[in-house]
């Protein structure tokens, strides 16, 4: 890949990054919720979810599921359900006041919910077949092991944006503990953006292109 176009991928990529999604909002309820262990584990989990549309994507999966209206129906209404799901348990665990100094126990539930919440995005799989073979030259090698590779890069800029996502929130977190008024509406505020996103899921289309 030419220079120029490196640095095009790569501020594209960040650009998408650092856009407020569902795994962004996870993170930062998971981190307000349980703290920075869980919220590190939150963003493993959607970095793997990540994984799967890009592995999917590299095989043709994901083309095959974005053309087929059915298909992306029932993905969509899936990770709507779920979303909205995960905002109101969100919404609802905020009234239970938190022990700052009770062990995490939630890192392993962290970890498998960010890796649903990902990989039930087709959003995610659209933004990954729509913008990643704008950089793939046939000629210089197979298509699908650059598309892997840009993906994998796609990957590692989203998980650590949430990386920071959850160490800023596990700092509001410490802060915010000692009015616990404020540590319950920023739960319930990061709830709500869970819940919202899986609403606004509903309404997605399939990329005319695809």
């Amino acid at each position: 890949m030419e220079f120029a176009n490196v640095i095009l991928f790569f501020l594209a990529a960040f650009a998408i990054a650092i856009s407020p999604g569902p795994g962004i909002f996870y993170v930062a309820a998971r981190t307000l919720a349980g703290g920075r262990e869980e919220g590190l584990a939150s963003s493993l989990g959607t970095g793997l979810g990540g994984l799967v549309h890009v592995a999917a994507g590299a095989v043709g999966v994901s083309a095959l599921v974005l053309a087929s209206a059915e298909a992306f129906t029932l993905l969509k209404i899936a990770g709507a359900v779920y979303l909205v799901w995960l905002g109101i348990k969100t919404i609802r665990e905020a009234r239970v006041a938190i022990d700052m100094h009770a062990e995490p126990t939630g890192a392993r539930r962290a970890f498998r919910e960010g890796i649903v919440v990902e990989a039930l995005n087709p959003k995610t799989a659209a933004f990954f077949l729509a913008f990643l073979p704008q950089f793939v030259d046939p000629a210089t090698g197979p298509a699908w092991s650059q598309f892997l590779l840009l993906g994998l890069v796609s990957v590692t800029l989203n998980t650590a944006v949430d990386v920071v996502v959850a160490l800023m929130a596990s700092r509001a977190r410490s802060i915010a503990v000692v009015r616990p008024s404020l540590l319950r509406r920023l739960r319930q505020g990061a709830g709500l953006g869970i819940a919202s996103l899986g609403l606004a899921l509903v309404f997605a289309r399939r990329p005319a292109s695809l």
